[in-house]
C-alpha cells in the first residue's frame, strides 16, 4: 500500500497550493472573508464529525458536534428575535440549501402556494423552485436591483385567491440590494392576503445587518418565517456553510424517526459536517456580538473608501445603502479573471468583505486606471 504521494503527484499539489494562495490575494469579486484563522481546530480534522439529523436530537452517531451547533443555533437565534420556544435550525452546507429548507416548509404548509421573488434573486432558487416543483412568478426590480412592489403587487393582485409564498433578498447578488418587508406585509395586508410565508434570503448581508440593527429590518419580528445566512461569507470558514431557522410550529411537519441512526431527520442532507459548526461556534466565541460589529463597521468603512477611489478616477462606481457591494462599468475580461470580478449585463462589482483592506482596493484600482490609460 502507497504510504505517501509519489514526487509527480507531489509536485503537482504543490504547484496547486501555490497557485490556490496566489489566487486568494487576487480575490474581491465574490463575498468570502478571508481574515480567518481556525489553526486551534486543525487537530479536529483527523476525525469524521458528522451532525446526521436533527441537531436538537442526539443520535447513536456520537462523533458529533451536535452540543456546540446548538449554541452556534442558539446565538443566531437571539440575533435574528426569533418567538422564543417556537424556533428551529440546522447548520446547513451554505445559503442555497437554507433556502431550499424555507422554501421545503412553505411548500409543506401551502401546495398551490405560488412563489414570487424578484429578477435579482441568486440563481440557485430558481433551481430549488423546479426541484420542489413550486409555481412562481419572477418579479421586476429597480435599478438598485430592489423589488418592484408596484409589479407584486399587480402580480399578488391577479392570483389573490392562492397563497402567497415571499422569496425576499437581503442583499441581493449583484447590488446587495435588501428587499423592504414593510412594503411586502403592506401588500399582503392591502389585498387581504391571509394565506402567506416570507423567507428571507440573507445569505449576504444577513449577520452583519441583524448586528449593526439596519433598517428596515428583516428578522423574525418583522415578518420573516424563516432565514438563511451563509457563515463563510461575512463570518469567515475553510468550508462553505450557513445555517437556516425557521418557526418550529412549521417545521414539525416534516421529518420522520430514523432507526438506522437513532434519530430524527428533519434536515436536507441527512448525513451533516460536523466541522463547520465548530468553525462557526469557535468564531462568534471570540468576536461577540461587539467584535461582530466592529468587523461590519470596518468593511463599511473599506466600501465607502472604495467607492471615494473610483469616483476619483473617473469611473462611476456606485454602492445601495449600508452595502458592502461595490458596482462600476464592467472592466477588461483580462482584469476580471486577475482580480476574480462578478460580472453581469455590463455591470461588475467588488464586494468588500472582512480581510479586504484599503491597500488591496488601491492595487486594484491602480490596475484599472493603467487600463484605461493604455485605451485612451
Amino acid at each position: 500500500m502507497q504510504t505517501k504521494l509519489n514526487s509527480v503527484d507531489f509536485e503537482r499539489l504543490n504547484a496547486y497550493m501555490k497557485k490556490a494562495e496566489e489566487r486568494s490575494e487576487h480575490f474581491i469579486g465574490y463575498p468570502i472573508a478571508r481574515d480567518f484563522d481556525y489553526s486551534e481546530l486543525y487537530p479536529l480534522l483527523k476525525l469524521p464529525l458528522n451532525n446526521v439529523g436533527d441537531p436538537q436530537v442526539e443520535s447513536t452517531y456520537d462523533l458529533n458536534s451536535r452540543s456546540l451547533e446548538q449554541e452556534v443555533l442558539q446565538f443566531f437565534a437571539q440575533l435574528f428575535n426569533a418567538p422564543e420556544n417556537n424556533w428551529w435550525g440546522y447548520v446547513t452546507n451554505g445559503g442555497s440549501e437554507g433556502n431550499l429548507y424555507g422554501l421545503y416548509v412553505a411548500r409543506e404548509l401551502y401546495p398551490n402556494g405560488i412563489v414570487y421573488y424578484s429578477e435579482s434573486t441568486h440563481y440557485s432558487v430558481q433551481k430549488n423552485i423546479q426541484l420542489l416543483n413550486l409555481r412562481s412568478i419572477v418579479i421586476s426590480t429597480e435599478e438598485n436591483g430592489e423589488m418592484d412592489y408596484n409589479d407584486l403587487k399587480q402580480m399578488i393582485q391577479m392570483h389573490r385567491d392562492q397563497p402567497v409564498i415571499i422569496l425576499a433578498n437581503i442583499g441581493t447578488t449583484m447590488t446587495e440590494a435588501k428587499d423592504d418587508l414593510i412594503e411586502i406585509k403592506k401588500i399582503l395586508r392591502q389585498l387581504a392576503v391571509k394565506n402567506h410565508y416570507i423567507h428571507c434570503d440573507a445569505a449576504l448581508a444577513g449577520t452583519y445587518s441583524a448586528v449593526l440593527d439596519l433598517k428596515p429590518g428583516f428578522d423574525f419580528t418583522c415578518g420573516s418565517d424563516s432565514l438563511a445566512i451563509s457563515g463563510h461569507k461575512f463570518i469567515g470558514s475553510p468550508i462553505p456553510c450557513g445555517l437556516v431557522l425557521v418557526k418550529k410550529n412549521y417545521k414539525e411537519r416534516i421529518g420522520r424517526s430514523i432507526p438506522y441512526i437513532g434519530t430524527v431527520d428533519t434536515t436536507i442532507t441527512g448525513s451533516r459536517n460536523g466541522h463547520s459548526p465548530v468553525f462557526l461556534w469557535y468564531a462568534i466565541k471570540k468576536m461577540g456580538i461587539d467584535g461582530l460589529r466592529q468587523r461590519a463597521l470596518e468593511s463599511l468603512e473599506v466600501a465607502a473608501y472604495a467607492v471615494e477611489k473610483l469616483n476619483e478616477m473617473g469611473i462611476s462606481a456606485w454602492r445601495n445603502p449600508s452595502a458592502l457591494t461595490v458596482v462600476f462599468p464592467q472592466p477588461s475580461l483580462k482584469l476580471c479573471l486577475k482580480w476574480q470580478i462578478a460580472t453581469e449585463n455590463g455591470q461588475s462589482h467588488i464586494i468588500c468583505m472582512p480581510g479586504i483592506t484599503r491597500k488591496k482596493i488601491d492595487e486594484f484600482v491602480s490596475d484599472l486606471v493603467t487600463e484605461m490609460e493604455l485605451v485612451v
